[in-house]
């Protein structure tokens, strides 16, 4: 990349949005772990440290060698990040007598400052800390202040070395956008030239170079990620991409048939597995989450290995990886707890000795769409909400059968069709049923039944991260509730899922 923005996470929830910020403003950006910074190059044009759970009083504060970049390039520190700045220059950080966490209202802004350009006296900004500046050396100026927090925002004198307590990123900073676009594109210069074009152009002839006249096998889902990573590797190499597309009997109800036919129209090529019954297998009596997980990576893996082995030559595994995906398997403090195995990082087997490609690797959700756009993919993939990996096999709460496969596909359909016709698929982020693992009373003309409960579940969001649950109409919900109770052959009643992204997971498993 020409130029580039390196964010250093100190282990702040919202190191990720900062990233999401400066990419809105057409600038690449990177995120690093504080304790691997990377050394100062030529592409990188500024730096921002992140916020943080700790307090930088703490013996085992996150640190780094703030001179590596200070005086070097623009820094801009949020809040953690400001405070390190601000102690390690001798200034002082002391414990808050009220914790500052919330809205406030600037009350002085210097206008004049290039950080502060355009920002309004009684700005609202998110204050999210239970330390503050205290006090500043010589060397610094105060450039924001709130009726509370004297040193808001300051500059070292002699260079363009910056610091904010708030939290631009958050929308609750109303003109936080503003403040990251006077940093990034104003002190730091950046260009703005980062674009879904540009990032075709550049990574088409990457690939180009980097696979030459290589092979490449890759298994397909028929997602936005791996559908994108595929059509950029068929760009660059033509029909020496293999792809793969393992029917694993978790899918939805006629998927395997409808995405095979929406490859073949984007001339990709591809061959389709039909390995439900070793899947089914795999999976009998299993019911712990993470053990049918691990059943399915393993024989996806077992099927892909044997199908890639009948393509002779193969160098090159390609492979939908995406930015949150990377930079959620590193955390700054080491292995993170596992909440769930991811199904795109962590290596292959070594049986399997490819070499991995990863086009998208750099790219958060939300820009993969943009450049499936631009390389003309059919909005009916583009548009697909995100399904797991392990498919429905996650979405049947305890042990898996075929049946309760063909009756979860079915209510699937029903809720997915519905919103469809009603108008409301392209405003849910991600939706899809449960089979849930107990069964209830009820009453069907004079009988008496005692059959399956399933759960609806439809979010709001951006990447995941975080999600909101839908405020789907009533009306809507009734008529999907009766029309998979009165077609679904097991089914008795249905229930909707009204748990937002944290505390609850999306997936319930």
């Amino acid at each position: 990349m020409a130029e580039q923005i390196l964010i250093l996470d100190f282990g702040s929830q919202y190191t990720q949005l900062i990233a999401r910020r400066v990419r809105e403003l057409n600038v690449y950006c990177e995120i690093h772990p504080f304790n691997n910074p990377p050394q100062l190059t030529d592409d990188i044009k500024g730096v921002i440290f992140s916020g943080s759970p700790c307090s930088v009083r703490q013996e085992d504060a996150p640190d780094v060698d703030i001179d590596m970049y200070c005086g070097k390039v623009p820094v801009l520190g949020v809040c953690y990040g400001a405070q390190l700045m601000a102690q390690k220059s001798g200034g002082n950080v002391l414990p808050s007598e009220i914790r500052e966490y919330g809205r406030a209202k600037l009350s002085k802004v210097d206008q004049h400052n290039e950080l502060m350009k355009e920002i309004s006296i009684d700005s609202q900004v998110w204050m999210s800390h239970g330390d503050t500046i205290s006090e500043l050396t010589d060397a610094y100026d105060i450039i924001a202040s709130t009726s509370s927090v004297r040193v808001a925002a300051f500059k070292k004198k002699d260079e363009q070395t910056y610091g904010i307590q708030f939290h631009p990123e958050v929308t609750h900073s109303l003109e936080g956008k503003r403040v990251l676009r006077n940093f990034v594109v104003h002190i730091c210069g950046c260009s703005q030239d980062w674009t879904p074009d540009i990032f075709v152009e550049t990574t088409v002839a990457s690939l180009k170079e980097q696979l030459g006249g290589d092979k490449v096998v890759m298994g397909l889902s028929g997602g936005v990620d791996s559908s994108v990573a595929a059509t950029l590797i068929h760009h660059a190499i033509g029909e020496n991409l293999h792809c793969i597309f393992v029917d694993n009997g978790l899918l939805r109800k006629n998927e395997f048939e409808d995405v095979l036919h929406s490859y073949k129209d984007m001339g990709l090529n591809v061959k389709g597995v039909d390995a439900k019954d070793k899947f089914y297998n795999a999976l009998k009596g299993l019911t712990d989450p993470e053990d049918k997980r691990k059943a399915i990576g393993r024989v996806f893996i077992e099927v892909f290995d044997d199908e890639a082995h009948k393509i002779q030559n193969v160098k090159w595994l390609g492979q939908g990886t995406i930015y949150p995906d990377v930079i959620e398997s590193v955390s700054v403090k080491g292995p993170s707890a596992t909440i769930k195995s991811h199904h795109n990082v962590g290596g292959l087997p070594d049986f399997m000795k490819l070499k991995v490609v990863e086009p998208l690797n750099t790219l958060f959700k939300d820009e993969v769409r943009l450049v499936g756009k631009t390389l003309e993919i059919d909005q009916n993939i583009l548009g697909r909400h995100p399904f797991p990996g392990p498919g429905l096999g996650i979405r049947i709460l305890g042990d898996i059968t075929p049946q309760k496969v063909h009756i979860l596909q079915q209510v699937d359909h029903i809720f997915i069709n519905g919103l469809k016709k009603a108008g409301l698929y392209d405003e849910v982020w991600q939706a899809g049923a449960i089979l849930l693992p107990i069964q209830s009373v009820g009453v069907m003309g004079d009988e008496r039944t005692y059959e399956q409960v399933v759960s609806l579940r439809a979010v709001t969001s951006v990447d995941g991260m975080t999600a909101d649950w839908c405020h789907l109409p009533y009306d809507f919900l009734a008529d999907v509730s009766n029309e998979i109770i009165n077609t679904v052959k097991g089914v008795n009643r249905v229930v909707y899922d009204i748990s937002s992204k944290p505390p609850a997971t999306i997936e319930w498993e």
